[in-house]
Protein backbone atom coordinates (compact mmCIF):
# COMPACT_ATOMS: atom_id res chain seq x y z
CA UNK A 1 0.00 0.00 0.00
CA UNK A 2 1.04 3.42 -0.90
CA UNK A 3 1.05 6.57 1.92
CA UNK A 4 -0.40 9.16 0.77
CA UNK A 5 2.45 11.40 2.00
CA UNK A 6 4.90 9.25 -0.40
CA UNK A 7 2.46 10.54 -3.08
CA UNK A 8 3.24 13.88 -3.79
CA UNK A 9 6.98 13.21 -3.23
CA UNK A 10 7.36 10.60 -6.35
CA UNK A 11 8.47 11.98 -9.53
CA UNK A 12 6.14 13.35 -12.07
CA UNK A 13 6.89 10.44 -14.39
CA UNK A 14 5.76 7.93 -11.35
CA UNK A 15 2.43 9.48 -11.95
CA UNK A 16 2.69 9.83 -15.72
CA UNK A 17 3.46 6.16 -15.46
CA UNK A 18 0.24 5.15 -13.70
CA UNK A 19 -1.86 7.84 -15.79
CA UNK A 20 -1.12 6.41 -18.88
CA UNK A 21 -2.61 3.10 -18.14
CA UNK A 22 -5.41 4.38 -15.90
CA UNK A 23 -6.17 6.26 -19.13
CA UNK A 24 -5.87 3.81 -21.60
CA UNK A 25 -8.11 1.43 -19.48
CA UNK A 26 -10.49 4.45 -19.51
CA UNK A 27 -10.30 5.28 -23.51
CA UNK A 28 -10.77 1.83 -24.59
CA UNK A 29 -13.61 0.98 -22.01
CA UNK A 30 -15.14 3.98 -23.56
CA UNK A 31 -14.56 3.13 -27.11
CA UNK A 32 -16.40 -0.40 -26.37
CA UNK A 33 -19.69 1.00 -24.95
CA UNK A 34 -19.59 3.14 -28.24
CA UNK A 35 -20.44 0.04 -29.71
CA UNK A 36 -17.40 -0.71 -31.86
CA UNK A 37 -16.17 -3.61 -31.66
CA UNK A 38 -13.71 -4.55 -34.70
CA UNK A 39 -10.10 -4.61 -33.63
CA UNK A 40 -9.11 -1.50 -36.00
CA UNK A 41 -12.10 0.86 -35.62
CA UNK A 42 -11.20 0.28 -31.94
CA UNK A 43 -7.82 1.59 -32.35
CA UNK A 44 -8.45 4.17 -35.04
CA UNK A 45 -11.35 5.46 -32.82
CA UNK A 46 -9.13 5.54 -29.43
CA UNK A 47 -6.10 7.29 -31.32
CA UNK A 48 -7.52 11.26 -31.09
CA UNK A 49 -7.49 10.73 -27.68
CA UNK A 50 -4.40 8.32 -26.68
CA UNK A 51 -1.48 9.94 -28.88
CA UNK A 52 0.98 12.53 -27.58
CA UNK A 53 -1.00 14.92 -30.07
CA UNK A 54 -4.25 14.43 -29.46
CA UNK A 55 -3.33 14.53 -25.38
CA UNK A 56 -1.92 17.84 -25.67
CA UNK A 57 -4.89 19.21 -27.22
CA UNK A 58 -7.11 17.71 -24.48
CA UNK A 59 -4.99 19.32 -21.70
CA UNK A 60 -4.65 23.11 -23.11
CA UNK A 61 -8.24 22.82 -23.41
CA UNK A 62 -8.69 20.94 -19.86
CA UNK A 63 -6.61 24.40 -18.44
CA UNK A 64 -9.55 26.44 -17.16
CA UNK A 65 -11.43 23.63 -15.49
CA UNK A 66 -8.59 22.45 -13.43
CA UNK A 67 -8.26 23.95 -9.88
CA UNK A 68 -3.97 25.63 -9.10
CA UNK A 69 -3.05 22.32 -7.50
CA UNK A 70 -3.83 20.03 -10.50
CA UNK A 71 -2.51 23.15 -12.94
CA UNK A 72 0.78 22.65 -10.62
CA UNK A 73 0.82 18.76 -10.92
CA UNK A 74 0.24 19.28 -14.88
CA UNK A 75 3.25 21.73 -14.88
CA UNK A 76 5.23 19.30 -12.92
CA UNK A 77 5.01 16.48 -15.54
CA UNK A 78 4.99 18.89 -18.52
CA UNK A 79 8.22 20.09 -17.15
CA UNK A 80 9.63 16.21 -16.18
CA UNK A 81 12.42 15.26 -18.34
CA UNK A 82 11.42 11.81 -19.40
CA UNK A 83 13.41 9.09 -20.91
CA UNK A 84 12.11 8.27 -24.29
CA UNK A 85 9.36 10.41 -26.47
CA UNK A 86 6.60 9.90 -28.90
CA UNK A 87 7.21 8.34 -32.44
CA UNK A 88 4.55 10.94 -33.86
CA UNK A 89 4.68 13.60 -31.61
CA UNK A 90 7.50 16.29 -31.57
CA UNK A 91 8.80 17.04 -27.84
CA UNK A 92 6.49 19.69 -26.95
CA UNK A 93 3.23 17.63 -27.51
CA UNK A 94 4.63 14.84 -25.53
CA UNK A 95 5.50 16.95 -22.66
CA UNK A 96 1.69 18.40 -22.69
CA UNK A 97 0.64 14.68 -22.60
CA UNK A 98 3.21 13.65 -20.39
CA UNK A 99 1.76 16.46 -18.01
CA UNK A 100 -1.75 15.39 -18.60
CA UNK A 101 -0.93 11.64 -17.88
CA UNK A 102 0.71 12.94 -14.62
CA UNK A 103 -2.54 14.68 -13.34
CA UNK A 104 -4.34 11.35 -13.97
CA UNK A 105 -1.73 8.85 -12.36
CA UNK A 106 -1.60 11.49 -9.25
CA UNK A 107 -5.48 11.44 -8.77
CA UNK A 108 -5.38 7.85 -9.35
CA UNK A 109 -2.82 7.32 -6.87
CA UNK A 110 -4.11 9.94 -4.49
CA UNK A 111 -7.56 8.14 -4.42
CA UNK A 112 -9.95 11.32 -5.89
CA UNK A 113 -11.95 8.63 -8.02
CA UNK A 114 -15.13 11.37 -8.47
CA UNK A 115 -12.39 14.13 -9.39
CA UNK A 116 -11.11 11.73 -11.54
CA UNK A 117 -14.34 11.00 -12.87
CA UNK A 118 -14.52 14.23 -14.02
CA UNK A 119 -11.24 15.18 -15.77
CA UNK A 120 -11.61 11.70 -17.56
CA UNK A 121 -15.07 12.98 -19.00
CA UNK A 122 -13.72 16.31 -19.92
CA UNK A 123 -10.88 14.45 -22.00
CA UNK A 124 -13.34 12.79 -23.99
CA UNK A 125 -15.18 16.04 -24.15
CA UNK A 126 -12.52 17.91 -25.52
CA UNK A 127 -11.09 15.13 -27.13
Amino acid sequence: MIKKSDISQMSPLVWAYMGDAVYEKFVREYVIRQGLCKNGLLHKKSIKYVSAKGQANIVKKLEEFLTDEEKDIVRRGRNSHPHSTAKNADIIEYKYATGLEALIGYLYLEEKHERLEEILNKCIENA
